[in-house]
């Protein structure tokens, strides 16, 4: 399990590779991409084991494997990506899978790069099956909590739009991997609410602390509490009264939940669980006081079990081709 940072927590300098920049010279743009240990690497002529992942945020920021490429000027980021796996590929000697999830348009695309520069996508049935042994070798060479000590790294310098494009694109890629309910898919959804959270996008990290506590009160209420509690501190500086009311009323019975189960014991508990209970009693009086004072209003029912909310992917198709190159006109 990764930790999510906290103010004040300091975690130890990770080594982290450099930026990618554009103009990058070859040899460093492959230092930067190339596995950790050659022994998870395929044969020459084998099938890719190991499957890279990219991302595109909605702004055109671009991830490869978590690392930030800086593009400059208007280079499109779907170049930008498929210069960074053919130098991959080049690196292997081998065709290199890659998963690029796409904000900007919704779409995952899934590819085949060659080390000639050449690409094209894949069907989701032309890729490489998940598999526990791929998953791992993949998080071995890449793995998670590396991702995580960069994202932390980028947030102790104050540089927090890489820190919460750097968080989206590990959460995206665990989801897709792993689903959102795995262990490490729900502790790269608090990083990026607690990113959202410095930078002030306190609407974004109301709602992904809330899938984190909504997951983790359908699983483990002893660790539902904090969860709680924190998608309770991002959803206090909402200033939008539609947010505040939907948000707002699934945060109490979250505390109602908790509560009846007797684990409100730290007094700043019970006092959260009071202020989401009085916020919404003044969000909801009449405008008009009626000459006999109502009784307490009941409970409104559960809200149904929802899904994280992630804007869904549209299915990957063959052909796309902003992801597809042919022979002889790769930059790299």
């Amino acid at each position: 399990m990764v930790h999510v940072p906290r103010p004040g927590h300091t975690t130890a300098p990770a080594d982290s590779p450099p930026v990618i920049g554009a103009d990058t010279e070859s040899e460093r743009i492959a230092q930067a991409l190339a596995p950790r240990e050659r022994g998870n690497l395929p044969a020459l002529s084998a099938q890719p084991l190991i499957r890279l992942d990219a991302y595109v945020a909605e702004d055109g920021s671009t991830v490869v494997n978590g690392h930030l490429l800086t593009m400059g000027g208007t280079r499109p980021p779907n170049e930008a990506i498929l210069d960074a796996v053919a130098m991959f590929a080049r690196t292997l000697g081998t065709p290199v899978a890659a998963t690029v999830i796409d904000r900007s348009v919704r779409q995952v695309a899934r590819l085949r790069v060659h080390p000639d520069g050449s690409s094209r996508t894949i069907a989701e049935e032309e890729d490489l099956p998940p598999g526990r042994e791929r998953t791992t070798a993949e998080e071995r060479t890449f793995p998670p909590l590396a991702r995580v000590e960069r994202i932390i790294q980028h947030a102790k310098r104050e540089e927090l739009h890489a820190a919460f494009v750097l968080a989206g694109a590990l959460r995206e890629h665990l989801t897709l991997r792993r689903g959102a309910e795995d262990e490490l898919s729900l502790e790269a959804r608090a990083i990026e609410a607690y990113i959202a959270y410095r930078r002030g996008d306190y609407s974004t990290s109301t709602g992904l602390a809330l899938t984190v506590a909504r997951i983790r009160c359908g699983s483990d209420l002893h660790r539902a509490v904090p969860e709680v509690a924190r998608a309770t501190a991002a959803w206090q500086r909402l200033q939008d009264q539609t947010q505040v009311a939907t948000r707002g009323q699934e945060l109490l019975h979250m505390w109602e939940k908790l509560s009846a189960e007797g684990l409100l014991r730290e007094p700043s508990h019970r006092a959260m669980a009071q202020a989401v209970r009085s916020r919404m009693e003044r969000g909801t009086q009449y405008p008009e006081t009626p000459a006999t004072a109502p009784a307490p209003a009941a409970l409104p029912a559960a809200p149904e079990a929802v899904a994280p909310e992630d804007a869904p992917l549209a299915p990957t198709r063959r052909g796309l081709r902003r992801f597809t190159r042919l022979i002889g006109r790769s930059e790299g």
